[in-house]
């Protein structure tokens, strides 16, 4: 999609290196989750590798690339000013140095030092939750997309202390004085994080997007759906949270079919839209058709793992559902979606305010086309075969060969993303690290002052 979306307050978003630096860091967890999850297809690692794996693939990539995305976009989307641009630059770093020495701390078996690494990944949690939280406030009203990241925010807010319990049970008990155990503290922990706070930001995110990258309305049917979506989602991750935590299955058993039921209508949304979509071809719907065909596999599957044993052990749905769930649907939606955030914003910065005077590039110029067919084909195939291969008890030889085409897709993806920044960031890829967060506010402030000053004025100090 070439064209520029209408109806955005660009007005309002931070300076472009606070969301790029989310972006950049978590491509580097991206890399790390990648490459450690295809050595231990074929190997083990020390310490708690598998625990370190996760937390680096979903908290490292998946959740500091929604930090930044919803900094930049919840701003540009409901036409607010972010609350502060230092609480979003702190949170960043305190998540990313947490985040290290947590995984650190895991491979190598020093279980003791996790209290004190985990500590900055609590407080950067919860300042990206204040700051966002503070700037949904002043958007009203509140739509389809902003509810939905209201619910993730709250999500966050409690995975972050339970996160941070957990891990101090490690070494010292910490759940003595109520009646949960490590295991009910952990489930509860994993539900909230996996279906609150990643889910709820993906489909609040995805019909957002969908709808722009398809250049595609909703109709009275569309209406109706989100309307049982936001019906049964909400009230179904809280009957399926509560009821896992008691550890009574009739109430998660209902909270989980409810959710799963909302899934399935907001997915009937999202495909009739890019069925219907007027707009050719583009890196994002081609991954969204994956997203959808992703969501639909893992509920089929999921049904009957939670109708049967709904307060069990089935972190992920399906026992073997793993892989498409995160890779699936949340990986998916993120590359698909990082393929158009990340030129659209350099777009706007570079080339935006010489529209008319000169020729410039289109949005998806920005981007190696050939890189994104090619890591587009690689990580398709790499989900197939890691996802089926556990299903039809397939030979190790289909896990480990899927593994390596995905890393090679991913390493295709981020090279990508990394030149477009390089070649078209009005700093460049070093600027993304190494810019000063105060002056870079200031003159970012002035330059949109100037280029779309009947927008709206522009607050220059976010505090």
């Amino acid at each position: 999609m070439n064209r520029m979306p209408g109806g955005l307050r660009t007005d309002q978003q931070p300076p472009t290196a606070i969301p790029f630096r989310h972006f950049v860091l978590a491509l580097a967890f991206l890399v790390a989750g990648v490459v450690g999850g295809t050595v231990l297809t074929v190997t083990t690692l020390p310490g708690l590798s598998e625990l370190a794996f996760v937390h680096v693939v979903l908290l490292g990539w998946i959740a500091v690339t929604i930090m930044g995305a919803m900094t930049q976009f919840v701003p540009v989307w409901s036409g607010v000013s972010i609350h502060s641009r230092r609480l979003a630059v702190a949170q960043l770093w305190l998540v990313v140095v947490g985040l290290l020495g947590f995984a650190g701390a895991l491979l190598a078996g020093e279980l003791v030092w996790l209290p004190v690494v985990a500590a900055p990944i609590l407080l950067g949690i919860w300042l990206f939750v204040y700051n966002v939280g503070r700037t949904l406030l002043g958007a009203r009203p509140l739509g389809f997309t902003e509810r939905h990241f209201a619910l993730a925010l709250a999500c966050f807010a409690l995975v972050a202390p339970l996160g941070y319990l957990l891990a101090v049970d490690f070494t010292r008990p910490a759940f003595d004085a109520v009646a949960l155990v490590r295991g009910d503290v952990r489930l509860l922990h994993a539900t909230l994080a996996l279906y609150g706070a990643l889910l709820a930001t993906v489909l609040g995110a995805l019909l957002q997007l969908t709808k722009m990258f398809a250049q595609w309305e909703l109709g009275a049917l569309e209406d109706r759906l989100l309307q049982l979506e936001q019906a049964l989602f909400p009230t179904g991750l809280l009957a399926f949270t509560v009821g896992r935590a008691a550890g009574t299955d009739l109430v998660a058993q209902v909270g989980a079919m409810a959710l799963l039921a909302g899934l399935v209508a907001f997915t009937v949304v999202v495909v009739r839209a890019l069925a219907g979509s007027t707009a050719e071809r583009s890196p994002m719907t081609d991954r969204y058709w994956v997203v959808v065909a992703s969501l639909y596999a893992w509920a089929f599957l999921t049904v009957p793992a939670w109708w049967l044993e709904p307060t069990g052990e089935t972190v992920f749905g399906h026992p073997d559902a793993a892989n498409v769930l995160i890779f699936g649907v949340f990986g998916f939606v993120v590359v698909g979606s990082l393929y158009h955030i990340v030129p659209f914003i350099i777009w706007h910065e570079r080339y935006s305010d010489r529209l008319g005077f000169e020729q410039v590039p289109m949005i998806d110029d920005l981007y190696d086309d050939r890189l994104e067919r090619a890591d587009f084909a690689l990580t398709v195939v790499a989900l197939v075969g890691l996802a089926t291969a556990p299903l039809f008890d397939l030979p190790a030889a289909v896990t480990v060969g899927s593994a390596v085409l995905g890393t090679a897709g991913v390493v295709l993806f981020v090279s990508n993303v990394l030149l477009t920044i390089h070649r078209h960031g009005p700093n460049g890829l070093a600027g993304v690290l190494m810019t000063g967060d105060r002056l870079e506010s200031e003159e970012g402030a002035d330059d949109l002052e100037d280029g779309v000053g009947d927008l709206g004025d522009v607050e220059v100090e976010g505090d």
